[in-house]
């Protein structure tokens, strides 16, 4: 078989998925990602391909140690989306998720930053689909923010990908670091995709305003393919490990007062995402193993979460935690799995978070940053609150909202357990992940310290939760509206805007009032001096037109000599 990019397949299967109805449509797409997946296991080992496009040489396929585990990872969160997603009847939602699949591959298999900036924007224009097809008012204004952003993030990315082909004649993506404008706007384009701190609300607006099935793909591809760009471009960047810190704190008390179950997700997320932005930051072997296997088992552990969210809200129609509670009773399965994806998400011993996070911990001591680590573990802790316990107990346990139902269709629950097997394998058996890694990894996860230090950490924090609960402190669960930096741009520069066009108008009223007063006037002194009975249409003596003759000729003769 040639050297197929991975991206290929998916693409394909999209242009059949248009077609086809669904039963064949549905065993297409799950054949896809199994397909692909032995094709990206037969790929050679730092494989390249070049070819020449308009005196550009470009490379549309690089496998190496850090592409390849990115391609495993985004073939596994594929299949399971497309599992959970098998009842939808839509076949857009199929398609859509198809190319955005197939877009982050290309991403992360591109070995030049044009070919980067394709696959790019493909991710943008794919995924915004997954949240139009909510067809609500919200969801059209929120994916059209969502839009907005990611394009002028791939405009940044094209901008400063033609600054360094200016500068150095070569398109390769390869690391860049921040010398030069062209580095600088790259890392701005990354840092978008990756929820950057004051760039983050798309991702907390638009996600939990997707389908339930397409926010387990938006969850599993653009930001993680945002990590792999960091990972490759920006290893050992320092200011990464000040924005991962801060990335890793403040999402927690947003989460800890929003009462839509799945944004509280999509904050989390963002915390999550600081860990493995921290990690990259350092560029130590163990910190760039830890990022990377951080990212790998978020994937999962969040789709997980964002799975059973779904679930919920495809079952009851409703996500926010002040009118769910109970539902223990009636989707018992359902509840099990989401425990298990917040046992792993708050790093349980014997789950998969435990085994990657406590990596970049390590490392962060190890060079040097203790003020770094107590944010780092804070962020731990507050990520048990927000994900760990309240997520299910919010959902399942809080109160009996007196809603009875049933578990969700087969096909969700089996991809539910698929992504809680991964979880508890990974979290007992981590070498066969640590075999993946780029680096050779020398790091024994369930050493004593480790486990005892993690176990404090949440006997801790969850007492704290508990105390906070019965003495009222705790934030309730309301329907109200959280203001986050996205008021800057949906509030204030729109209110200061039509303020401005309001000055404006006013101001041209009054302009126009005044020239028409002064025109008003000025034919007044026509009409006075040239109307039919102005001064200069009365008959003039001959004598008087002589004389002013010889008056002008006379100026004009002066003039001429002087």
């Amino acid at each position: 078989m040639p050297d197929l990019p991975p991206f290929v397949l998916f693409y394909l299967a999209a242009l059949a998925a248009a077609v086809l109805p669904q039963r064949p449509r549905q065993l297409l797409m799950l054949a896809v990602p199994i397909v692909g997946g032995l094709v990206l296991l037969q790929l050679p080992a730092d494989l390249l391909i070049r070819v020449t496009f308009m005196d550009m040489v470009l490379e549309p396929l690089r496998n190496d140690r850090l592409s390849q585990l990115f391609g495993i990872l985004f073939h596994i969160g594929a299949f399971i989306g497309i599992v959970f997603s098998l009842h939808v009847p839509e076949r857009s939602q199929h398609v859509a998720a198809l190319l955005y699949a197939g877009s982050a591959l290309g991403a992360v298999f591109a070995g030049d930053l044009l070919t980067l900036f394709v696959f790019w924007e493909m991710l943008a224009l794919s995924s915004v689909f997954l949240i139009f097809a909510n067809r609500t008012e919200r969801a059209w204004s929120a994916g059209m923010r969502y839009l907005v952003i990611q394009v002028i993030s791939g405009v940044l990315l094209l901008a400063g990908a033609l600054i360094l082909y200016r500068q150095n004649g070569s398109l390769g993506f390869n690391h860049i670091g921040l010398q030069g404008a062209g580095g600088v706007l790259i890392f701005i384009a990354f840092g978008i995709k990756c929820a950057f701190p004051l760039l983050h609300n798309w991702l907390t607006d638009a996600y939990p305003e997707a389908t339930p099935t397409g926010t387990v793909f938006l969850s599993a591809f653009t930001t993680k393919v945002a990590v792999y760009a960091l990972a490759r471009g920006f290893a050992g960047t320092e200011a990464l490990v000040y924005i991962g810190a801060t990335m890793t704190c403040f999402p927690i008390f947003y989460a800890v007062i929003e009462n839509d179950l799945r944004r509280v997700l999509a904050y989390s997320m963002i915390n999550q995402i600081g860990f493995m932005v921290v990690g990259i930051g350092l560029g130590t072997a163990l910190a760039m193993n830890g990022a990377i296997a951080h990212a790998f088992n978020d994937v999962i552990f969040k789709g997980l979460l964002m799975m059973s969210m779904g679930a919920v809200l495809h079952m009851t129609g409703r996500i926010n935690g002040s009118d769910l509670g109970g539902l223990y009773k009636s989707m018992p399965v359902t509840t099990t799995l989401c425990i298990i994806g917040a046992a792993s998400i708050s790093a349980f011993p014997l789950f998969s978070g435990f085994v990657s996070k406590s990596m970049v911990m390590v490392a962060v001591l190890e060079e040097g940053h203790p003020v770094v680590w107590l944010a780092l573990l804070f962020a731990s802790a507050g990520v048990f609150h927000h994900a760990g316990i309240k997520i299910p107990f919010f959902a399942f346990f809080a109160h009996d909202s007196g809603i009875r139902t049933t578990e969700p269709p087969l096909n969700m629950l089996a991809a539910m357990g698929i992504a809680a097997i991964l979880c508890v394998f990974i979290g007992t058996y981590p070498w066969t992940l640590y075999g993946l890694l780029p680096f050779a990894v020398d790091y024994a996860p369930f050493d004593g310290s480790h486990i005892l230090a993690q176990i404090q950490l949440l006997v801790f924090s969850a007492a704290a939760f508990a105390w906070l609960k019965v003495s009222g402190i705790y934030p309730p669960e309301l329907h109200s509206t959280n203001l986050d930096v996205e008021w800057l741009y949906r509030r204030l520069a729109p209110n200061w805007l039509r303020r401005s066009t309001a000055g404006l108008d006013r101001f041209r009223h009054i302009l126009m009032q005044g020239s028409h007063r002064a025109g008003r006037g000025l034919m007044r002194q026509i009409l006075h001096h040239y109307g039919p009975e102005g001064t200069l249409a009365r008959s003039w003596p001959t004598g008087s037109m002589v004389l002013w003759v010889a008056v002008l000729l006379a100026a004009s003769l002066m003039l001429y000599y002087l």
